[in-house]
């Protein structure tokens, strides 16, 4: 009877810990959705530049041709304006210029998507966080454009220029960074309700803000918003597997900051905490050791 129980037990932790890996995949399945759609809209705006800046290169092509067909000021014709031709050949080089940045932003944003679809090795490398930090702000942010095209909210960055370089898998911490980013925006775009809506209304336009600083042997990574923010009842749970206060229906499965935690905790050795006042916005801390063995 007791091995037959035992065999049962077992049987039922192999299922739930099958469960438990179909959930995570889930999780990060929908978190490369949600990137990807942020990547076309992303994407999209340097491609558009690319094709207007183009455009009006051949128009400008075109005027250059007609000025240089033209000779001296006889039997009626105007005179050849070498002035014109100056100024027309400098909007050429600017535009060329303005083709060769925005080409170079679509190349970085489809390398960026390929190294967070890729597999990852577990190997930690150099890594820019006020770079990351930026790249995955603007790819949240058309995310949520894409899902809801009423979504409307501010963002800015307050970086520290002088952070320095630290080892890290950029696609787990890009993951983290996309998770707290998501929820910042989700947060801002909720209405308020009766209880919180005085606070709110003095708030001003919603806003997420993204800031980078180094503490003594750690940098800081901060995602703020000024949402509903977080009631004192929930504070200690939020970090739960399985806990959500999306409504049913919003795709949630309750793991996104379960696995993030777990990634800055666990993973690199770092820490990550919130701090919130009702009605007066939320802030998630990443902290992460500037030194690993």
């Amino acid at each position: 009877l007791i091995q037959t129980e035992k065999k049962r037990a077992e049987d039922a932790l192999s299922e739930l810990k099958q469960t438990q890996n179909q959930l995570i995949q889930k999780e990060k399945l929908a978190s490369l959705g949600e990137l990807t759609a942020g990547i076309a809209h992303e994407i999209q705006n340097p491609l558009n530049f690319v094709n207007n800046f183009s455009e009006l290169s051949v128009d400008l092509i075109k005027e250059i041709q007609d000025e240089r067909q033209k000779r001296y000021a006889a039997a009626g014709r105007e005179a050849r304006d070498e002035a014109l031709e100056n100024e027309l050949l400098a909007d050429l080089s600017s535009n060329q210029e303005k083709i060769n940045h925005h080409g170079k932003r679509a190349s970085s944003i489809v390398k960026g998507m390929l190294e967070h679809s890729r597999t990852s090795t577990g190997e930690r490398v150099l890594t820019d966080i006020n770079q990351l930090a930026d790249e995955y702000l603007r790819l949240s942010y058309h995310g949520m454009r894409a899902k809801n095209s009423k979504f409307n909210s501010d963002f800015t960055t307050e970086f520290d220029e002088n952070l320095p370089k630290i080892k890290i898998i950029p696609q787990e911490i890009g993951r983290v960074l996309l998770n707290l980013l998501n929820n910042a925006f989700y947060a801002v775009s909720q209405k308020p309700d009766s209880t919180t809506f005085k606070k709110l209304s003095n708030l001003g336009v919603p806003t997420v803000i993204v800031s980078t600083k180094k503490s003594e042997n750690t940098i800081e990574i901060s995602v703020k918003d000024n949402g509903r923010g977080i009631p004192n009842s929930i504070k200690e749970k939020i970090f739960q597997p399985f806990f959500t206060t999306k409504p049913t229906g919003e795709g949630s499965t309750g793991l996104g900051l379960s696995l993030a935690y777990d990634i800055v905790a666990k993973g690199n050795g770092g820490t990550l905490e919130v701090v919130s006042v009702e009605g007066e916005g939320a802030e998630f801390i990443v902290r992460l050791p500037i030194k690993t063995n």
